[in-house]
């Protein structure tokens, strides 16, 4: 059965969509069936892999009850990775969901089906504590939070800690922190250092042992519709989630 994990921060530009992309695939590459799930209306991952949302067949038709998930699901350029796509339909789910029954619990629903199928199941969720969030929230085993390594890393952490907090009382007591990643550091400027004492500090050993470095190729693969491990194999950004991919297997393996 899937192990479903959340990638989540409130704070844009933290390189959660990057990590989507990138983690997913090398899970993928390194032999896990694995489904990614496009839940950010920008759609950047669903163009990171190379794909486009076909007509009445993405996350926001599933939502609405307009297709079922599993005609959803389409082929990536990365053997045993599939992909739900989305594009900015579903901005609108907000607001057609505001006034439905147990609305928070759609994409659980929705997911179940599916794990039988997927040894990891990824959900790449907004910028934002949103209704979407909330879904992934629900319906997953864990979060995984990315923070880049800047001044402000911390910031909004905590409103997103507590929203996975309540999360847990009120809707998903299974619900877990996968991990902590830190994205964006340069190792060779004292800030970068620091805010990797911080963090490890706040979170303790819920924060990776990987740290995915400033890499200029991870910046150019999603223009080519490629994972950094297709597009640059020998990069740091490349070299780096492969190691995150291991890390994730291994935590998974020692918790089963």
């Amino acid at each position: 059965m899937a192990k479903i994990i959340a990638i989540t921060n409130q704070k844009g530009g933290v390189g959660k969509t990057t990590t989507a992309v990138n983690l997913s695939a090398w899970l993928a590459e390194m032999g896990k069936k694995t489904l990614m799930v496009d839940l950010d209306p920008q759609g950047n991952t669903t163009s990171g892999l190379g794909c486009r949302v076909k007509e009445n067949n993405s996350i926001y038709d599933a939502l609405m009850g307009r297709a079922e998930m599993e005609d959803c699901v389409q082929k990536t350029g990365v053997k045993k990775l599939k992909l739900i796509g989305s594009d900015i339909r579903l901005a609108g789910a907000e607001v057609e969901l505001v006034g439905e029954e147990k609305r928070e619990y759609y994409l659980k629903t929705l997911l179940a089906p599916l794990r039988e199928d997927y040894d990891y199941i990824m959900i790449d969720c907004p910028p934002s504590l949103s209704l979407l969030t909330l879904n992934a929230l629900a319906a997953a085993d864990s979060v995984l939070i990315p923070i880049q390594c800047e001044y402000y890393a911390l910031e909004g952490v905590t409103s997103l800690m507590n929203t996975v907090s309540r999360v847990k009382k009120t809707m998903n007591p299974r619900l877990e922190i996968e991990g902590v990643l830190l994205t964006m550091l340069d190792g060779r400027t004292n800030l970068g250092l620091q805010v990797v004492e911080q963090v490890k500090k706040h979170f303790k050993k819920e924060v990776f042992a990987t740290t995915i470095p400033r890499n200029v190729r991870l910046g150019e693969a999603p223009s080519h519709g490629e994972p950094i491990h297709i597009y640059d194999p020998k990069s740091s950004g490349a070299l780096a989630y492969h190691a995150l991919a291991k890390e994730v297997i291994s935590r998974n393996r020692k918790k089963a």
